[in-house]
């Protein structure tokens, strides 16, 4: 096993540390049309480094690559497996401040919650290095005692990873873990706003012993024709895709030409329901979590507060004193808690639908435009009393701010709830225990907090509802994301 010397933590030495090339079977190299990707720093604006951009061949490479290493991989003892994702995992956690600041300075999110990212993405590895040697089949005799069942599980081929800029390390993991483990061999294709932390992973990655080709990173601006022409590739056995319905949608039309399995993680609209007789403590607490971790740029970010009428008043006034005190500023910086949105265009959007509830007769509390200065800042913002028909409510916000919206009792607030496309997840405050198992059975989404903000852990099933997606990530289920299975029948050994 190879070892880098110790990353720097300090950002030039960090920066100059991540590899500027294409990752292809086990090579490191610039793109065959020369190109380049600037990547900037949303908090400045500023351009922190440019790495190669791949064109189709590019891709057609790295897909050559994962195809070349299949055989002798899946071959692999699943506990040479385990232990190659064990040392990732061991390798993160002493890397963890050198992949927390790189980041911050692509993403933006606050040092503190990128650290939080780290050990996070780090347990997919951990979590699947555990369940690598526990993958199962079965042997038994057929109902007519006629012959023998065996049902065996086989990795399910070459796959193509396409992450979002949003957790640029967690999505890697909670991908390249499970297929590894499986014993499948990947193309991963980071967004280009945040390519460098996967890039840097991979790097990780080599240093644990990866054999050349398991894992290729191509980094692009030409998304759609390199995506295209991996896709169309009838070697390709499975596409993973995290990002928005709509490019989900696409990307499942391409992969049903080849039969692909596929693992869509889509878009959300989550709901934050606050009962009557919530612990109004917990539930703001919940609710600057759900809200406001990833500067509201996550799928699981609560959207619509949906706030019983007897308290909607005074969770109005506490989520609004919070709001009030969150530091805005570079992620680098002591104290900030809210970051800068990923570009300009976020900044855009997020006002836009601002402005659309407002103009319907919203009420604001707090915020409500975008931040003077340098970088892509948008002001936490609360809005009380929005209108059924503003785009808020329909569309996935992905900016800081709170929407909420009062009900009467149980049946309008699941109705409330259940009203949207969209079924990633909900949150619920109750202190009543019947109505939050009523609540489990009645709301349309993949996952649910009950009395707590967060949700997503790699020992569960991290997915959605309806137009959220198909299939899941993480727990017992991810790994059979990434495997097929086989029947096979023997005679009966006795010749009956």
């Amino acid at each position: 096993m190879t070892r880098t010397d110790p990353t720097p933590t300090d950002e030039a030495g960090l920066l100059s540390s991540v590899r500027d090339g294409l990752y292809i079977g086990g090579h490191w190299r610039p793109g065959s049309e020369g190109a380049g990707l600037d990547v900037t720093d949303p908090a400045t604006g500023e351009t922190l480094k440019t790495v190669a951009s791949a064109s189709v061949a590019d891709g057609t490479a790295a897909l050559d690559a994962a195809c070349e290493a299949f055989p002798a991989w899946a071959a692999t003892p699943s506990r040479e497996r385990a232990e190659l994702l064990r040392r990732a995992f061991d390798l993160l956690m002493e890397r963890k401040e050198a992949f927390a600041l790189l980041m911050t300075l692509e993403m933006g999110k606050p040092l503190a919650e990128a650290r939080g990212e780290v050990v996070y993405g780090g347990e997919f590895l951990r979590w699947f290095s555990e369940t690598a040697a526990h993958v199962q089949g079965r042997y038994g005799a057929n109902p007519e005692g006629t012959g023998r069942m065996i049902v065996t599980q086989h990795p399910v081929g070459p796959c193509y990873l396409i992450t979002p800029w949003n957790f640029p390390l967690a999505m890697a993991t909670r991908k390249i873990a499970p297929a590894l483990a499986a014993g499948c061999t990947v193309v991963i294709k980071p967004a280009a706003l945040t390519p460098l932390t996967t890039i840097f992973f991979a790097q990780l990655l080599e240093d644990a012993g990866l054999p050349p080709g398991v894992v290729n990173v191509v980094t692009t601006t030409a998304s759609g024709p390199v995506s295209d022409a991996i896709i169309s590739d009838p070697r390709l056995r499975k596409l993973s895709f995290t990002g928005s319905t709509p490019v989900g949608q696409q990307l499942l039309a391409q992969a049903s030409t080849g039969v692909l399995r596929t693992s869509m993680e889509l878009g959300g609209n989550a709901p934050f329901v606050v009962f009557e007789d919530a612990d109004l403590d917990k539930a703001v607490d919940g609710a600057m979590l759900a809200k406001f971790r990833n500067i509201g740029q996550a799928c699981t970010a609560a959207n619509r507060f949906i706030v019983h009428s007897s308290v909607v008043e005074e969770f109005i006034r506490r989520v609004t004193a919070r709001v009030d005190a969150l530091g805005v500023g570079r992620g680098t910086e002591e104290g900030v808690t809210i970051g800068p949105l990923i570009d300009a265009k976020a900044v855009a959007k997020t006002d836009e639908l601002v402005r659309d509830a407002l103009d319907r007769g919203a009420t604001l509390q707090t915020g409500g435009k975008p931040v003077e200065g340098p970088g892509t800042f948008y002001a936490a913002t609360v809005l009380s009393e929005v209108p059924a028909n503003s785009a808020l409510l329909r569309e996935e916000i992905f900016g800081p701010v709170v929407a909420i919206v009062p009900f009467d009792d149980e049946d309008e607030a699941v109705a409330l709830a259940n009203g949207t496309e969209y079924g990633l997840v909900s949150y619920v405050f109750t202190e009543s225990l019947a109505r939050g198992q009523r609540m489990i059975e009645r709301l349309q989404t993949g996952m649910m907090g009950l009395n707590v903000g967060v949700v997503s852990n790699a020992a569960a099933p991290f997915g959605g509802w309806k137009f959220s997606g198909l299939g899941r990530e993480g727990g017992d289920e991810g790994i059979h994301e990434y495997l097929q299975t086989k029947y096979t029948l023997t005679p009966d050994p006795f010749g009956r």
